[in-house]
């Protein structure tokens, strides 16, 4: 990373102690995310940088299509929701930058340089299924906000990729990246739930932009397969991975559910069901949010009410940590059930809650906290404001708090 001694806080004011949690959405949409903006641009290079570190400095060693991916989601859906020319800009910066990392099998491989060339590592030139799925989820939102003749051919061209390249053809499970030879070998990687739940929502959305069936068929199809092989009917949970051959993963890598997964998924079977897709999903997601609820949040301490990374499926133990993003997969399933007061009062509680922990007093924000607050991880991952973005519109949406400007 290069010293840039001119680096200070994006912001030298926020919403004082007695705050709402509606003041501090307010103030994320109308200070933090048009500062971010401003410093995480690249004004050399394509896109966005990946992160700012704790000083408000921006890593410049490469950028990840993972980010660009997002914020065009991120931005696009913001512009669609609120009319706003800035997040219209915004977005096209990141759809720009997409070029740098299409690669001529019209998959998009993983990093490229700050400039936006091939860095030379033949890991960040692998395609993996689960950045494919956010390339689905922003073109498709960006074709709804700026119309062209481009967008399906583009969103079909990735489609016809991902099947022919990503999907192993003996279980019809996505693979991890383009480069993989034998899924099933022992020394193969693990079979993740991550790339399924997150192509499922990218079909969902692709579907919802563009009103093309085909996209809630294939959603349909990848949720299945999510969910054959990684729901756990037992405990009512989503597995984050399995063993080459299928089987279980032995001793505590078996056992760890995600609670931020958890409500993703449930999440998603919900919205699947709005769409008109399998109503009978209502009673999957039913049973997540049940574990989620009984067993995810910390009930008392310092942390009081916010997720834990991960618990076990018998819930007899747990990750006494806190990343960011399980909170705000937590408060779209709140947000879902708001119609219920206790659900609209503890997504409430969550929202302020993560503002005050995360937010509050830093350069931008950080990424995870212990079990007493502290930092375990200080970067302000530019990634993350597509979960950020997406819980509070789901809250707006809910009636909570304002709808973004």
């Amino acid at each position: 990373m290069t010293p840039n001694t001119a680096a200070q806080p994006l912001l030298t004011h926020q919403p004082h102690d007695g705050a709402e949690a509606s003041d501090w959405v307010a103030w994320y949409w109308s200070d933090l995310l048009p500062a971010w903006v401003e410093r995480a641009r690249d004004p050399d290079g394509p896109g966005y940088f990946d992160l700012l570190d704790e000083t408000g400095q921006p890593d410049l060693a490469r950028k990840s299509v993972l980010a660009q991916a997002r914020l065009l989601f991120t931005f696009s859906h913001l512009a669609l929701l609120s009319g706003n020319p800035a997040h219209l800009a915004a977005a096209a910066v990141a759809h720009d930058a997409l070029a740098a990392f299409r690669k001529p099998s019209g998959l998009y491989r993983r990093c490229v340089t700050q400039s936006g060339q091939p860095t030379g590592n033949a890991e960040d030139d692998y395609a993996t299924s689960y950045d494919q799925s956010f390339i689905i989820l922003g073109l498709s939102t960006w074709g709804k906000l700026h119309p062209s003749e481009q967008t399906d051919p583009a969103l079909e061209a990735i489609w016809c990729a991902i099947e022919t390249t990503l999907i192993d053809p003996a279980t019809g499970l996505l693979l991890e990246h383009d480069s993989l030879d034998d899924p099933a070998d022992n020394a193969a990687p693990a079979r993740a739930q991550n790339p399924h739940m997150h192509l499922y929502e990218a079909t969902l959305q692709a579907f919802e932009m563009t009103q093309n069936a085909v996209w809630l068929e294939r959603a349909k199809t990848m949720r299945a397969k999510g969910l054959e092989f990684f729901f756990d009917t037992d405990s009512g949970t989503i597995t984050e991975f399995i063993a080459p051959d299928l089987s279980i993963l032995p001793g505590r890598a078996g056992q760890r559910r995600e609670i931020g997964h958890q409500c993703e998924w449930a999440w998603l079977l919900l919205r699947e069901v709005d769409l008109g897709g399998n109503p009978d999903m209502a009673a999957v997601a039913a049973r997540l949010l049940a574990f989620a609820d009984d067993h995810g949040f910390a009930q008392g301490g310092v942390m009081q009410g916010l997720a834990f990374d991960a618990v076990s499926a018998d819930a007899d133990w747990r990750e006494d940590r806190f990343l960011l993003w399980p909170q705000t997969e937590a408060l779209k399933t709140y947000a879902v059930r708001a119609t219920d007061k206790i659900h609209a009062d503890n997504a409430r509680r969550l929202t302020l809650s993560m503002f005050r922990h995360y937010f509050a007093d830093r350069t931008a924000f950080v990424n995870h906290l212990d079990d007493t607050g502290a930092v375990l991880w200080p970067d302000a991952l530019s990634r993350l404001h597509y979960h950020v973005v997406l819980a509070l519109t789901e809250g707006a949406r809910a009636g909570l708090w304002a709808t973004p400007t």
